[in-house]
């Protein structure tokens, strides 16, 4: 993830950010406040209790766990609440449901070597240009003389390294399970996942402390939730070859994480954001979409590639460059081509994926997909409410919340036919998609109501609502 308010060194040696932006306070306030007041959920319990139909199972709300967990159950057209104003809102700027190294280290001669690699084509550049300058002009002038008349010969040398790396790369390819996608493969599946282990104690390190126990309803739930998911798909290999343990960290930020050997991570921040049970299915199932699809692995293979590529650029950033200080200014800017030209469009390609594979995963499960976009709804609305700027995609590593609505909007069609060839219960009741829009118009005129005279003159290009409340 990236735009967020906390750094961790992962086990390839480069520095990233996790988790999101924004304080814990305003995790809280976010959480507390923010959508389940939008959306006028009421502070219930959450229902777990599933029937089995046609060989499948389904949530229907009809006992409840208990009193310690936030209500998943929608709210009702036209109930909006008239008691809360916007400042109480801290948005999160954005959303994202995998951490920050896509929940995986890379193998341990990676580790130990990328750094090293890196050094050496620092020194060897700057070596290069020094040994250069040392060189009386008529040498330079004879050294370029030589180079001229051994341009074929130069320029052959290049070629087949070149063709080296097409060749590295073409027999290196591979499909993506469910998908068929091609994509490049360098690590070993069974490795990556025996060294994911590492991360794994890493986590339970830090969050010891935080972990529910299995008696928390909240635990219960997340634990329903994938075992319900993992059984309705035990019919792909991917998804009935992993062990799925649960832990639930007793934590605000909104966020979930599944790492590639099945284990899962939920924080109780994102318990309290999502407005269903529905939400929360499609969310995890968006999570294991990633463990199944094996997409850590497969960043790791295009950022080792992509690094081992750029060794040669670096080298010659440093080569060519005429002081140090350039060089430095140098190798920031290509590291930033890199990373907005490739790494970041590639993230969103595997979110863009996990979206359309974790959707199949829930209605698989006879889970209402219609849901899946209403949460994204509800992250652009807090958004616009509080007014934050948007950043442009581009930026970041997730596509932008409107995106994945509407990119999730045209998947639910066919999602829907999935759920229907399980032998899955009809949906009953409205579209909560029709609701949140409903719901929307009703808190927009509720708005206007409130209007004071001056407020004509208010600057358009910073919209502001004003809620009315006691």
């Amino acid at each position: 993830c990236t735009q967020d308010r906390c750094q961790r060194l992962d086990l390839s040696g480069n520095t990233r950010k996790c988790f999101l932006t924004g304080s814990p306070d305003s995790y809280r306030n976010f959480i507390g406040k923010g959508l389940r007041f939008l959306l006028n959920v009421p502070n219930t319990e959450v229902y777990r209790n599933a029937h089995h139909s046609s060989g499948r199972f389904c949530f229907q709300s009809s006992q409840p766990l208990g009193e310690k967990i936030t209500s998943l159950q929608i709210s009702s057209v036209g109930q909006l609440p008239h008691h809360f104003s916007a400042c109480n809102i801290q948005i999160i700027r954005s959303f994202h449901t995998s951490p920050s190294f896509q929940a995986a280290p890379v193998p341990l001669f990676w580790i130990i070597v990328k750094p090293a690699q890196k050094l050496f084509a620092i020194i060897l550049g700057r070596s290069i240009r020094n040994w250069w300058k040392a060189l009386p002009p008529n040498k330079q002038e004879l050294f370029k003389e030589s180079a001229r008349k051994n341009k074929w010969k130069i320029l052959l040398g290049v070629s087949s390294l070149g063709v080296l790396f097409v060749v590295f790369y073409f027999t290196h390819l591979e499909e993506t399970p469910i998908t068929g996608r091609t994509r490049l493969s360098v690590f070993g599946k069974g490795h990556f996942r025996e060294l994911s282990q590492i991360e794994y104690d890493m986590w339970m390190e830090e969050f010891k402390s935080k972990m529910l126990p299995e008696t928390d309803a909240r635990y219960q739930v997340v634990e329903r939730v994938v075992g319900h998911l993992s059984e309705s798909n035990k019919d792909i290999p991917q998804v009935s070859a992993l062990k799925w343990v649960i832990h639930v960290v007793d934590e605000p930020g909104v966020n979930a994480f599944v790492l590639p050997n099945g284990q899962v991570f939920v924080f109780t921040g994102l318990l309290n954001a999502v407005s269903d049970i529905h939400q929360l299915s499609f969310i995890l199932g968006h999570e294991i979409a990633h463990a199944v699809l094996e997409h850590a692995a497969e960043k790791a293979s295009l950022v080792h590639f992509l690094d081992f590529l750029s060794l040669i650029f670096l080298a010659m950033i440093w080569a060519i460059c005429p002081r140090d200080s350039l060089a430095v200014v140098g190798q920031w800017i290509q590291s930033k081509l890199q990373e907005f030209m490739f790494d970041r469009p590639y993230s969103r390609t595997l979110e863009a994926e996990a979206d359309k594979v974790g959707l199949q995963f829930a209605a698989k499960a006879c889970v209402d997909v219609r849901a899946s976009s209403v949460f994204w709804q509800q992250m652009e609305l807090a958004e616009t409410i509080q007014g934050q700027p948007k950043l442009p995609e581009w930026l970041s590593t997730h596509p932008s919340h409107e995106n994945r609505a509407e990119h999730l909007d045209r998947l639910i069609p066919e999602a829907l036919k999935i759920r229907e060839s399980c032998n899955c219960p009809s949906l009953s009741g409205p579209d909560p998609r029709l609701i949140f829009k409903l719901n929307m118009q009703h808190l927009l005129e509720s708005s206007k109501d409130q209007e004071t005279p001056n407020s004509t003159k208010r600057d358009l290009s910073k919209p502001k609502l004003d809620f009315p409340h006691t």
